[in-house]
């Protein structure tokens, strides 16, 4: 398990595909009402940032990361990265 820090200067609704995640804080407090459960996706907005624990043990190699607001999907807003055993 890792934990990654998830941060942003604007709203952006973060995607990570292939790989669920627990949100553990926001801001360094405690996770949001909505945060409960495993997500795929989870909103941060300005100057927000939020730790999440994630695993990627069902698949070795890349991954891709993203923007679910349609202007930066459209100008492709999105990071890949790889996983290695």
């Amino acid at each position: 398990m890792e934990v990654w820090r998830l941060a942003t200067d604007a709203y952006h609704p973060v995607h990570i595909h292939l790989s669920p995640f627990q949100v553990l804080s926001r801001n360094g407090g405690p996770p949001g009402p909505t945060d409960h459960g495993w997500k795929d996706t989870i909103d941060l907005r300005p100057k927000q940032y939020a730790d999440v624990a994630i695993r990627f043990d069902d698949y070795v190699g890349r991954y891709l990361l993203h923007c679910h607001n349609l202007e930066h999907e459209d100008m492709a807003m999105m990071a890949t990265f790889r996983t290695s055993r």
